[in-house]
């Protein structure tokens, strides 16, 4: 099975990515959270648009990807384990373990630099949350988040398979908890002490900046337990909050793909979301 998963990289990434999209398009269409405020069609159609003009710039740029480049390591013994003797289960899940922790500080790091920001508001401007929004990001953001990426990569020494099974994982958790879908109060509680759910990752996306400042993570829940930034629930609850940045809701150039890719250039800073302070204790709610 290891075997084919790295034989066939592009073809089991697409089939697990198109299957999850698929899954989760569904049931949002069946089992929706929230009513949107923007037209589906022209969301989707813009969303789309930017995740399909990343997929050509990464694979132009970096033609090898993220698997290609660990292949190389491993052949040139760059790395950790391609330095120590260790079982293969091991290093692919202290690897998957490591690049999922590391990717949470790269997405705390674009929250607190103004430059990076700029870049990462692409992502936030979304006025409403649906699986799209998980592949919504500006290509500035998605080439420096390949270059952090590969960089983990040859400290690490991981594995080929560690690579393409946490890439997987990666893009499909963020489809999964970008998607509106209702899941169960019950069934979320228990979920999230283990993974992001929705109903987690959609307090990130708030207009107030307590919040949005908080559940950075994508896939395990545990770093934001860990360094003090998990918030349970949303203060106006999840019906009732407002997604997205403040100074942005009313600008039409945040949905369509051109404007998406001018945000981080204009003149002024995107907007932070609103510094207000929070009224209730969320962090204690469970």
């Amino acid at each position: 099975m290891l075997t084919y998963i790295e034989s066939q990289e592009l073809t089991f990434r697409l089939f697990v990515f198109f299957s999850i999209f698929a899954a989760m398009g569904l049931a949002e269409w069946l089992f929706p959270k929230r009513l949107l405020t923007v037209s589906k069609a022209k969301r989707w159609l813009n969303n789309i648009s930017l995740m399909l003009l990343n997929t050509v710039i990464l694979r132009a740029i970096f033609p090898l990807a993220a698997a290609g480049f660990a292949a190389w390591c491993a052949n040139q013994n760059i790395g950790l384990f391609n330095q120590v003797s260790a079982p293969l289960w091991l290093s692919v899940l202290v690897c998957i373990i490591s690049l999922d922790g590391i990717i949470w500080f790269q997405h705390r790091l674009f929250h607190k630099v103004p430059l990076l920001w700029r870049l990462h508001a692409v992502h936030h401007a979304d006025k409403d949350l649906d699986v799209t929004s998980g592949a919504r990001f500006h290509p500035l953001e998605i080439l420096l988040s390949m270059v952090i990426k590969i960089t983990a990569i040859a400290l690490l020494g991981a594995p080929v398979v560690a690579v393409i099974l946490f890439e997987v994982i990666l893009s499909g958790m963020a489809l999964f908890n970008h998607s509106n879908v209702a899941i169960p109060p019950a069934i979320d509680r228990w979920v999230r002490m283990l993974v992001v759910t929705p109903d987690m990752h959609r307090v990130h996306h708030s207009i107030h900046r307590y919040e949005s400042d908080s559940n950075f993570g994508f896939n395990l829940a545990i770093w934001d337990r860990l360094f003090h930034t998990y918030r349970a629930q949303p203060d106006e609850g999840h019906y009732g909050m407002t997604i997205g940045i403040k100074a942005h809701r009313e600008d039409q150039h945040v949905v369509w793909l051109t404007g998406l890719l001018a945000l981080p250039f204009r003149l002024f800073s995107p907007s932070r979301p609103d510094k207000s302070v929070s009224n209730k204790n969320s962090k204690k709610t469970p």
